[in-house]
């Protein structure tokens, strides 16, 4: 068995995309048995910077391109989270035993017609835009201190 504790962190990134009322988009994960609602996040890939991985992960999850949207801010820290138990070895090849994110805060100045789940590579089945208290208690328990900390860098922004 692998020592968990001396498995390195995924490097990823996560999007706070916020319409003009300061809600959040929230979208309920299609590979989930329970309503399990998140923001859009992914990997870094190999070279890219975080802030164009934030851009492009928007994009592939929402449908969402960069021109319709406006940087607000980014978390200063990166934020880490382990993997319950029962997910360590099962996902990313077993390779990690969490995740680290540096997040960013988009203001989305689109319409909602714009907002496409419907990628070739699904991640959610619906969405919609939520106060800030709502998602945190809508992800998954192990995440969510991730999800209170960003909250809070980014309080001043979201809507209750």
């Amino acid at each position: 068995m692998t020592d968990t504790a001396n498995l390195p962190y995924r490097p990823c990134v996560g999007v706070v995309l916020i319409n003009a009322q300061g809600e959040i988009f929230a979208g309920q994960r299609i590979d989930s048995p329970h309503p399990a609602w998140q923001m859009p996040q992914g990997g870094i890939d190999a070279g890219e910077k975080p802030r164009a991985a934030a851009l492009r992960e928007l994009w592939e999850e929402t449908g969402v391109t960069a021109d319709l949207v406006e940087f607000v801010a980014k978390t200063p820290d990166w934020v880490t989270y382990d993997l319950p138990p029962e997910l360590l070895g099962k996902v990313w090849g077993g390779k990690y035993r969490g995740q680290r994110q540096k997040w960013f805060l988009f203001r989305f100045t689109g319409t909602d017609d714009q907002v496409r789940i419907d990628s070739a590579h699904p991640e959610f089945s619906r969405w919609r835009w939520i106060g800030a208290e709502e998602m945190v208690a809508s992800i998954v328990p192990f995440k969510r201190q991730v999800y209170e900390e960003v909250v809070a860098a980014f309080r001043e922004h979201l809507a209750p």
